[in-house]
């Protein structure tokens, strides 16, 4: 590394630049694999509570055999568009407090997941996940190539990938979902490298710590969310039922 006693006014800002995007970037992961570690935790939680005896406890039938489920289901998406929509306008920390409080609650709606699928496969495919995404997010964060036309193609791709399950939730078709499967792990496969360019282009050496913060907040949700989906659309390819 350059002595910055002998760099020039440019190489000392670039050089400053380089190591404040280092320390955003680190702090995108950072979230994202503390809302990864509450959103395990949560999801094995609620299973041990859910299960006793091969048998559906009080607390299971409540979130997997009652109206409630819905409400397990679709909260996570709503706080996902609130979240979003309200980010401007919170306080750095409570931005971050609601981004761990929507891992929990993800991880309570995932932990159906370890009654259909035996530990072995969620555990072999979280970490076959974890190592294609870590590819590509390194891939996006170091390409010189500009992936937004890339992310355009693979947003439409998405809105189609949801009306797909969407009606397959009424066809209830192996074929179908096979299908979606695949073309879900594509998806969002692309939109990590994607994804990790653009939070990468949102950094601005001169935003004052509360607006990076939360921009490194809704980095993390976004990669979170491509990462949770990469995993399901891999569980449901290679995961070994129950």
């Amino acid at each position: 590394m350059q002595d910055p006693r002998y760099m020039s006014s440019s190489q000392a800002q670039a050089a400053n630049i380089d190591a404040g995007l280092r320390s955003y970037m680190l702090g995108v992961y950072n979230h994202m694999t503390i809302g990864m570690a509450i959103t395990g935790f949560f999801a094995y939680l609620t299973k041990i509570m859910s299960v006793s005896d091969g048998m559906l406890t009080p607390f299971g039938t409540a979130i997997y055999a009652s109206p409630l489920k819905w409400v397990v289901m679709l909260a996570p998406l709503g706080m996902v568009f609130w979240l979003s929509a309200k980010v401007q306008t919170m306080k750095p920390e409570t931005a971050r407090n609601l981004f761990y409080s929507f891992a929990a609650i993800m991880g309570i709606s995932l932990s159906s997941l370890l009654l259909v699928f035996t530990g072995e496969s969620v555990i072999r495919v979280f970490f076959l996940t974890a190592a294609s995404f870590s590819a590509l997010s390194i891939y996006g964060y170091t390409t010189k190539k500009n992936l937004t036309s890339l992310g355009s193609f693979l947003i439409m791709g998405l809105v189609g990938l949801i009306l797909a399950s969407i009606v397959n939730i009424f066809l209830a078709s192996s074929a179908m979902q096979f299908i979606i499967s695949v073309v879900g792990v594509l998806i969002f496969a692309g939109l990590t490298a994607y994804d990790t360019q653009r939070i990468k282009l949102m950094y601005m050496a001169s935003d004052d710590r509360g607006t990076a913060l939360k921009k490194s907040i809704m980095g993390a949700l976004t990669l979170y969310l491509d990462f949770i989906n990469m995993f399901i659309m891999l569980l449901q390819l290679l995961g070994n039922r129950e």
